[in-house]
């Protein structure tokens, strides 16, 4: 689960980043749900595109696929969604620590 902080700093680094998946009419299959697995673990950060005729709404694709490639959903806006997964062999990307809160 990431903080407030960390998807902030998640947003940041997703800005200037290109979408490298793209979901079309075909709708969420398993051959884009690979793709993204495999994004994620070369990149740790992507960004995916829900087309014009795409049946589902880019929150719907995002909640759809972060369960099955054991993701986080950084952001959703308009029709593009970021996804992120720590690669746990080489991580490149370090996230800001998480401050414990006091009781």
């Amino acid at each position: 689960m990431l903080t407030s902080k960390q998807r902030a700093y998640l947003r940041s680094l997703a800005n200037p980043i290109d979408t490298i998946v793209y979901v079309g009419k075909g709708g969420l299959n398993d051959q884009i749900i690979k793709q993204v697995d495999d994004a994620l673990t070369a990149r740790e950060l992507i960004k995916g595109k829900c087309l014009e005729h795409c049946p589902l709404t880019p929150r719907e694709v995002a909640d759809s696929i972060y369960p099955k490639v054991n993701c986080d959903v950084v952001q959703v806006i308009g029709s593009k969604f970021v996804l992120y997964r720590p690669n746990p062999d080489e991580p490149q990307i370090q996230l800001p620590k998480a401050k414990n809160k006091k009781v």
